[in-house]
């Protein structure tokens, strides 16, 4: 990766099983936000082939784990019953087009799926995954929305052999013991390329505020530090002097970004933690009077509302954090269960928007 250019790929650190990468699916599912942004037929933007997930392919050989090791027993992924843990509600467009994923890559391989939505609500979501074993997961994908507090729930899985998967945040626990797998992004490196689109963007000068994600889980932490670090090393002339938590949300993003024009009104930047924290500043903007480009503003997700933020000169920058995890997922609950090794964690590779590519690619945005 060129540390100044968003367009680079994100370089794995971790290692991934070989024989993984080179049989992975593209992914199908898409849908539309609450708020309507994702702007066309959701069908089309799901028969973008190139919007499925890809393993990083930086070196092999990494840790791995197999069911012997892991403790459980083969069996065959056609008759067993997975069972899905959602965090969040899904007015988030990356937890729609994660769920929708996960659904259509079920429904295509003719596997029982089991559902449930915590609608962000952390104790719902243990005793939902408690209620999944309970019906009779064999295997079970989840989304955590912390990464602490899972003793409960892997005490339960661990007494049945249950092998998990987590998907997009990890969870602090032990890889190949409580659980399999991770599948996410590197989210340090993601917020690494958002602070060099925010030096190119402002000439690496000025004053520059983070909206954070919601506390107690490593997207937040990683993405912070990755920024953070990044600045301090390539821009020292950009301060960061303001931090304050959005919560991943669009409203709450809107209400911090309100109090930062009063206390701040000379902000040069705006470093969003997810799209929907950027599209709500992007609102508390348009209500002060300010005009497009006035504050640089750099997000990550890659949905349809943030990448149209930048085609119409709100947004500068928004790096991809890919949230159809359907196809990789299976994939890797399938060779696992077969007997085979899978890497305890599995890194993908995130595009990019700018100004460049944003127009002509905002169909494969979610």
């Amino acid at each position: 990766m060129k540390p100044t250019t968003l367009l680079s790929r994100t370089s794995a650190r971790t290692l991934v099983a070989t024989g993984l990468a080179a049989s992975l699916l593209f992914a199908a599912g898409c849908a539309k936000s609450e708020d309507d942004d994702s702007g066309g037929d959701s069908a089309a933007s799901q028969d973008q082939g190139d919007a499925g997930q890809e393993v990083a392919a930086d070196g092999a050989g990494g840790k791995t784990c197999t069911i012997d090791a892991y403790g459980g027993k083969k069996l065959d992924l056609k008759n067993a019953t997975v069972g899905f843990s959602q965090s969040e509600k899904e007015a988030n467009p990356f937890r729609i087009a994660e769920t929708a994923s996960i659904k259509a890559e079920a429904e295509k391989r003719g596997v029982k799926l089991l559902t449930a939505n915590a609608q962000s609500q952390f104790s719902k979501q243990i005793s939902d995954v408690q209620d999944l074993i309970a019906k009779g997961a064999d295997l079970l994908v989840i989304a955590p929305l912390n990464s602490d507090g899972w003793e409960p729930v892997l005490r339960a899985a661990g007494a049945k052999h249950i092998p998990i998967v987590t998907i997009d945040r990890k969870i602090n626990a032990t890889a190949c013991k409580d659980y399999v797998s991770f599948i996410g992004s590197d989210f340090v490196e993601q917020g690494k390329r958002a602070a060099d689109r925010m030096i190119e963007t402002t000439g690496g000068k000025g004053k520059i505020a983070i909206l954070l994600g919601a506390a107690g889980n490593n997207v937040t932490t990683e993405r912070t530090k990755g920024f953070q670090d990044r600045i301090k090393e390539k821009a020292p002339d950009l301060k960061v002097v303001f931090k304050q938590t959005g919560e991943f949300a669009r409203e709450k993003g809107q209400q911090v970004t309100e109090q930062l024009i009063q206390s701040k009104p000379d902000i040069t930047g705006i470093y969003a933690e997810n799209d929907e924290m950027g599209l709500g500043a992007v609102n508390a903007l348009k209500g002060a009077g300010k005009k497009a480009g006035d504050v640089k503003i750099v997000t990550i997700d890659g949905t349809k509302g943030a990448v149209r933020g930048i085609v119409d000169g709100w947004i500068d920058g928004v790096v991809e954090s890919n949230p159809r995890f359907g196809p990789l997922a299976f994939k890797t609950l399938d060779t696992f269960t077969k007997g085979e090794k899978v890497s305890q964690d599995i890194v993908i590779k995130d595009n990019a928007y700018t100004k460049d590519n944003a127009k002509s690619d905002l169909n494969k945005a979610y």
